[in-house]
């Protein structure tokens, strides 16, 4: 019965508006602790998608806040509505340890308004966003594929104190690349991830030899988590504009430790970026 319902609201309207953040967010919650929702507006309406996810908030008076909980399940949806009709949707997953207890939700990530009344003004930035909703739907839908896939473009790794950084593969898809990358963690410490950054590095020939770095900041981010948990392993995929490269220059992965040392940097041949799967 909640599907149904939940498939009526979202249904009824949701006229997109400009974003700062990726819709459907993932969010983690366990039956130990209450995650905190802190959003912009009173809470008028929050429904999940099964029955293992619980999100409580106040129906009598209106309050900022709602919490969620979980059992043990399959992961599921939550969809939340403000009293001024804004729409708020989110993945939920059930996690044994959580790293994170409070979200606060900008006006910004909101995905629509029931209200189908719009102005000029924000039919243009809907028919933007929906323009990005396709790209977020196609990438969604192209990077689960190639997870299943399996494919490899060549052996690149590196390791440092039980941490394994590598790149799977390169496909090449609509003047983009995809970078299949895995993150494993063979120690008995879990890693908490601060970022992981994407960039070409160019030799600078001379006398005094430096290197020269861009950061390259992707299109979309497939699977991306925030801990990987000791003796696991992760894959996740990084979209980015197509690039190639002269042999002086090299893709570099930096992954960074959040209140940790264990840092590495793996390099990536411009002959794996120029021929691409």
């Amino acid at each position: 019965m909640k599907t149904v319902i939940l498939i009526m609201i979202v249904g009824f309207s949701a006229f997109a508006k400009a974003q700062q953040t990726l819709p459907l967010d993932t969010i983690y919650a366990n039956e130990f602790k209450n995650v905190a929702l802190f959003f912009p507006e009173p809470i008028r309406q929050g429904i999940t998608g099964s029955d293992n996810f619980v999100f409580t908030f106040n129906r009598e008076k209106e309050q900022y806040f709602g919490l969620l909980q979980a059992k043990p399940g399959k992961e599921s949806n939550l969809l939340v509505i403000n009293n001024k009709g804004a729409i708020f949707s989110y993945l939920i997953r059930y996690k044994s340890a959580l790293s994170k207890l409070n979200y606060f939700v900008e006006t910004s990530e909101s995905i629509g308004n029931e209200n189908p009344k719009l102005s000029k003004v924000d039919q243009a930035i809907t028919k933007e966003a929906d323009i990005n909703n396709n790209n977020t739907f196609y990438y969604n839908k192209f990077c689960a594929y190639l997870l299943e896939k399996n494919q490899r473009i060549g052996r690149i790794k590196n390791v440092k104190e039980n941490i394994v950084l590598s790149v799977e593969n390169i496909v090449f898809d609509k003047n983009e690349l995809y970078f299949e990358i895995q993150i494993e963690n063979n120690s008995s410490l879990d890693y908490d991830l601060n970022f992981l950054n994407l960039s070409i590095e160019t030799r600078q020939k001379g006398k005094k030899k430096s290197l020269q770095s861009i950061v390259i900041k992707p299109m979309y981010k497939f699977g991306l988590p925030s801990r990987i948990e000791a003796n696991q392993k992760t894959k996740l995929i990084y979209v980015v504009p197509m690039f190639s490269l002269s042999d002086d220059r090299r893709a570099v992965l930096e992954l960074n430790e959040l209140n940790g040392e264990r840092n590495i940097k793996l390099n990536v041949s411009h002959r794996f970026i120029n021929n691409p799967n």
